[in-house]
């Protein structure tokens, strides 16, 4: 899975993206099963395959702090949870 931006690159080398860009983004490239919800399979597979090493570890931390309701998904209101993560381990920066 390709991290597919327009070419916005910051000085610091992060791709960058709007709030709405970064959700279709994760909808398209996450979201397998189309339900409009990233469950911690679909998160773990998609971390993995964009090159996470350590990807279990780091699906199951994120996973645990943006599903705020925990009910086993990442929801329409809880994906803005996922932007601290794009910015630490994705290489993006998330601009509103």
């Amino acid at each position: 899975m390709a991290i597919m931006v327009e070419r916005n690159v910051s000085s610091d080398g992060k791709h960058v993206m709007t709030a709405e860009q970064f959700k279709k983004w994760l909808k398209t490239s996450f979201d397998a099963n189309g339900d409009g919800r990233i469950s911690k399979a679909e998160l773990r597979r998609g971390i993995r395959h964009s090159g996470g090493l350590i990807a279990s570890w780091r699906s199951g931390r994120v996973f645990k702090s943006a599903d705020t309701n925990n009910d086993g998904f990442i929801d329409e209101h809880e994906f803005r949870n996922l932007v601290h993560f794009a910015d630490k381990y994705l290489n993006l920066r998330i601009i509103r």
